[in-house]
């Protein structure tokens, strides 16, 4: 089994689109969706969810008052202003444990907070896991982990030749924890100049985890100068350049239908993101 993790520095260029061609392929693949604070994917697959299951990704501190001495050891301790007059603000409350350490009473406990649920679904494409992050909730990256874990498991049972994965935008820990096992990094950008500046970021990202790269640019058509220079730009690095996809009001009509396959719609568009998997799946083949 092969993994491709599709990222980009900044949300909008067209991650979920990509993907979503990629279903309509019926390529031998499972998707997931590790953009698990804003998950968009479902809304195109339409799946029939198969399990949820609960995710616990941090814990938080329950006061035992007929144990408790009213020391105020843990009020000093709290750097986040969390407990008071032995009432615990959930909102401020950041799991870190210093309190259960410090009571000397034993007054203090840890529970395991639900943050958020991880779905695994069939679709009319093939099978699907994604997860939703609960409102306030943190450890989004280890949601992501968990996610890739029930993926990779659905397609070793499967006998699936390839994971596709539908990452989050940005350098931070979800996508941090996104590329980790990956074979190919798939970068979609969109030329502008913020495009540009977190492509470069998402390249040093790659680089940084020695994780191998490429690069597609959407809605090329629509600055055709900046194209170019990203075009040369990975020419510069030696990352491969897999295609240009030229800008479709279509690629919105079909989103707006729940089609991830548009031929009709997007025409050009979406013979191009056929080419770029195509590509894709040939380097890492090499």
């Amino acid at each position: 089994m092969r993994e491709i993790v599709v990222l980009s520095g900044k949300g909008g260029t067209g991650k979920t689109t990509l993907v979503g061609v990629l279903a309509a392929l019926q390529e031998d693949a499972v998707l997931a969706d590790t953009d698990v604070d804003a998950a968009n994917l479902h809304l195109l697959l339409s799946p029939k969810i198969l399990e949820k299951e609960p995710f616990y990704g941090s814990k938080a501190p329950v006061i035992d008052w007929l144990k408790c001495t009213d020391c105020g050891i843990c009020t000093e301790l709290c750097r986040f202003d969390a407990i008071r007059d032995g009432e615990v603000d959930e909102i401020a409350c950041e799991g870190c444990g210093v309190c259960f350490h410090a009571c000397t009473a034993g007054a203090i406990t840890l529970k395991d907070v639900l943050s958020g649920h991880v779905y695994t679904t069939d679709t009319p494409y093939g099978p699907f896991i994604y997860a939703e992050l609960l409102v306030a909730q943190e450890n989004s990256g280890k949601l992501v982990i968990r996610v890739k874990e029930k993926a990779r498991q659905t397609a070793e049972k499967q006998g699936k030749a390839w994971l596709v994965v539908d990452g989050p935008p940005g350098i931070g820990c979800p996508a941090i924890a996104s590329i980790a096992g990956a074979d190919l990094l798939l970068v979609v950008t969109e030329p502008s100049a913020a495009g540009f500046h977190d492509l470069i970021r998402v390249m040093g990202l790659a680089q940084h985890f020695r994780t191998r790269a490429a690069v597609c640019v959407n809605k090329a058509s629509l600055d055709e100068e900046i194209t170019l220079e990203m075009e040369n730009y990975c020419r510069k690095e030696g990352v491969p350049f897999l295609g240009r996809i030229p800008f479709a009001k279509g690629v919105v009509s079909a989103q707006l239908k729940r089609k991830p396959g548009m031929k009709d719609e997007a025409g050009r568009a979406e013979e191009a993101m056929r080419e770029v998997w195509r590509r894709a799946f040939d380097l890492l083949l090499r």
